[in-house]
């Protein structure tokens, strides 16, 4: 479709082609159209999206904030590592907060661990090569987006030959994850919107099992308003035509191919393995490890810690959130016990989770005490 001369046509003629697909697909049910990543969950809350499609279009959030599928053992290992060890560390700001078992980076930050907040991991870099009487530790956290970065700073530290700098990986990939739900019975997914970063790395082909194998429909969307209903649309129109695809909608950045230096580079220090994602449990092939030439900067295996008992925050619904069983609502704690100022999950800690988004911009769908 050709756009018309101002956004505001643009969407509102979307918004109608929406309207007359949907009362074509005669669906029982609700059609339910995941969208992958956060950042989309965060426009479709922030832009109203979900109030100007029918309701018979059912909008559900999945596991696309890699700080929310962080399982709680993983930051119960890191918080150990720094109580165990004289380290500086340095994170993203979004996992400052996150709370594990007992603690978190900010309450061990307030007592004075040398936690850092960083911008771009070349800054834990940097900072091991001016300081090497300290050791630096990154908390490498993030999909297929971040992880070229995290391969970059791998490499520059073997080639200074730097003794003092280490990494906690918690890297994950993307297409084993929505396998998983695509194969789990108590999620019922008719449509993907899928993200468009990790697709500007890893391109088109690797989502081709979602439409050869579960006949599901989907989009790789841009960001906009206009990108999602877009998306949204042509998955109504794949669904209706019964004919499946991995469709491209941000092509003006999205290749098919994707991009091969940065997948070179992932893969130059990566292999894949196991990965245990919070609420779905452990996905095949979903996480990456250091291969042997990169196993020194493992801070896993550099420092090791006694075994520990990890325990998810009673009551906390995010798991069924990020499988999209749940809405952030269905949670009894949301908004709350478990606020912004308060979080008892990481979906209300990032900047991208779904219980930030529904409390923020869904005020009208619950009480707040």
């Amino acid at each position: 479709m050709k756009k018309t001369t101002g956004l505001t046509t643009d969407i509102t003629i979307l918004s109608k082609e929406i309207s007359i697909l949907s009362k074509e697909i005669k669906y029982t049910n609700n059609i339910n159209i995941m969208e992958v990543c956060g950042t989309h969950t965060m426009e479709i809350a922030k832009n109203g999206i979900a109030q100007i499609i029918p309701e018979k279009i059912n909008l559900i959030s999945g596991p696309g904030c890699p700080v929310c599928v962080t399982p709680a053992r993983d930051i119960d290992r890191v918080l150990e590592i720094i109580n165990s060890y004289n380290l500086t560390t340095f994170t993203f700001g979004d996992m400052l907060r996150v709370p594990g078992t007992k603690s978190s980076l900010d309450v061990e930050k307030s007592k004075g661990k040398k936690i850092k907040i960083c911008y771009s991991p070349l800054d834990s870099l940097e900072y091991a090569e001016i300081n090497p009487s300290e050791s630096v530790l990154f908390l490498a956290i993030g999909f297929e987006t971040t992880i070229p970065l995290t391969a970059v700073i791998a490499k520059r530290a073997i080639q200074k030959n730097l003794q003092n700098f280490f990494i906690f990986n918690t890297h994950k990939v993307i297409p084993p994850a929505l396998e998983a739900l695509l194969k789990d019975k108590s999620i019922k997914i008719n449509g993907l919107i899928l993200p468009g970063h990790v697709s500007a790395i890893i391109g088109a082909k690797p989502y081709s099992f979602i439409t050869e194998r579960y006949k599901v429909p989907c989009v790789i969307s841009g960001f906009e308003s206009y990108d999602i209903l877009t998306s949204i649309r042509n998955i109504l129109i794949q669904l209706k035509t019964k004919i499946p695809e991995v469709e491209i909608e941000y092509k003006r950045v999205v290749k098919e191919e994707g991009n091969p230096n940065a997948l070179r580079e992932i893969y130059d220090v990566f292999e894949t393995c196991d990965s245990v994602w919070r609420g779905i449990g452990n996905i095949k092939d979903s996480g990456l490890k250091f291969k042997e030439k990169y196993r020194c900067l493992d801070a896993g295996f550099k420092f090791p810690i006694k075994k520990i008992r990890t325990k998810e925050p009673s009551g906390c619904e995010c798991g069924m959130v990020l499988k999209g069983v749940k809405k952030p609502y269905d949670c009894k704690l949301f908004a709350k016990v478990c606020r912004p100022d308060n979080p008892v999950g990481p979906c209300m800690v990032s900047s991208e989770g779904t219980c930030a988004a529904y409390f923020k911009y869904y005020k009208y769908n619950y009480t707040e005490n």
